[in-house]
């Protein structure tokens, strides 16, 4: 149970220092890019929301009736890896929806969690990833997914203008 709740604990820390970042950030200022094709912050969080769900829902107990509900496979597919972000708002989730997936994804991950067994994080991912073998390593690499992209939410909240957070 230790080792889960270390797993736990660092998902928490990352997505604390995410939603820091994004205190200071105007839900207006969401789709803007420093340069075209780059990235801009719906994206990022919509990327997170997505990368939770498949990481610590998806691999540690597989897609499950009302997974729709909480981060469906269109916003998976449209956030998954190798997506484009857009910066047309008008495409898109509102940030406020965005958010709210974001948060019911971490919702979902913490009830959950309660039910995990040091055994079922030792199974193999059944798929490959470069990353991670094993479930609980999935749960690692999602807290550190985060904090990279966390990196450039404080990038783009630079660029616009705001301080430093630390």
């Amino acid at each position: 149970m230790e080792r889960i709740n270390f797993a736990i604990e660092q998902i928490q820390k990352a997505r604390n220092i995410t939603t820091n970042l994004l205190d200071e950030i105007d839900p207006e200022r969401w789709f803007w890019q420093p340069h075209e094709g780059v990235t801009h912050v719906a994206w990022q969080v919509a990327h997170l929301a997505m990368a939770q769900y498949r990481l610590c829902l998806g691999v540690v107990r597989g897609e499950q009736p009302g997974d729709e509900s909480l981060c469906s496979k269109a916003f998976r597919t449209k956030y998954g890896r190798n997506s484009i972000p857009d910066p047309d708002s008008a495409n898109q989730p509102s940030p406020a929806e965005i958010r709210r997936t974001l948060d019911a994804v971490m919702q979902q991950t913490l009830a959950e969690s309660t039910n995990w067994t040091e055994t079922l994080l030792d199974n193999p991912y059944d798929g490959t990833h470069p990353m991670f073998q094993t479930k609980y390593e999935a749960l690692l690499w999602c807290a550190q997914h985060e904090l990279m992209h966390a990196g450039q939410l404080g990038l783009l909240r630079r660029l616009m203008g705001h301080d430093p957070v630390w």
